[in-house]
């Protein structure tokens, strides 16, 4: 959905397109099937499990997290919003050796394109994705995106964290997680978040709110549940 013209790259990325997206796939697959999955849920929260095809949904979660959800919902058949960027371009066809497709757009870039891509999404019936606080950050904050879609849809929102006991913390704007072989990984899952159809433009920062204090709940849990503390 949504391709890129690879005409729009350097020849330099052009090659990298080439030949990295199998290289990291290989890779995150080998390393990825060493590691443990653990599903813990708030009170009343039944959790997406692995394996299992997800419905007309839409699923949020922090940008950090990208490699393990990778691996967990790789038979999901999910959708990923992902930027126009060349990152983005990468990263798309990483993710579609793992069975996922993307639609095109991000807050900064090709925003109602993504969007409308996305309610296309909920209504043939699959899951739609979004790394709440991507492409660029702020850390732990959540765009207006899965709002504006969750009203346009009527899709409810659902709130989780990856969070794993043993990873690499890269110097990036989101402290991006690459976890070690054989580590085990808490897939923590929050209330989900509903917005009626019948919600006013003026009530989404409230719903907006709600969605981000679910995702920070379900990344605390998880740090608990390991015994870490937060950062």
């Amino acid at each position: 959905m949504n391709a890129q013209n690879s005409s729009s790259f350097t020849v330099g990325q052009r090659i990298v397109l080439g030949v990295v997206p199998r290289m990291v796939w290989a890779l995150l697959w080998l390393v990825g099937l060493t590691w443990r999955f653990e599903v813990i849920a708030e009170d009343g929260v039944t959790p997406v499990v692995f394996g299992q095809k997800a419905g007309p949904e839409i699923y949020c979660f922090w940008h950090q997290c990208v490699l393990p959800c990778a691996m967990y919902f790789r038979r999901s058949g999910a959708v990923i919003l992902i930027s126009r960027s060349f990152d983005g371009e990468l990263i798309t066809r990483i993710l579609r050796m793992f069975g996922f497709d993307a639609v095109r757009g991000s807050s900064s870039r090709g925003a109602r394109e993504g969007l409308l891509g996305l309610v296309d999404v909920i209504e043939t019936g699959r899951t739609a994705i979004f790394t709440a606080d991507g492409p660029r950050g702020p850390i732990y904050e959540t765009k207006m995106g899965p709002i504006k879609l969750a009203q346009a849809t009527g899709a409810p929102v659902g709130a989780f964290h990856l969070q794993p006991e043993r990873a690499w913390v890269m110097n990036s704007w989101d402290r991006f997680l690459v976890p070690k072989p054989f580590t085990r990984i808490v897939v923590s899952w929050a209330q989900w978040t509903k917005v009626a159809p019948d919600t006013r433009p003026e009530e989404f920062e409230a719903r907006r709110q709600e969605l981000n204090a679910a995702i920070e709940r379900a990344r605390l849990r998880a740090l608990a549940h390991l015994g870490q503390s937060a950062s």
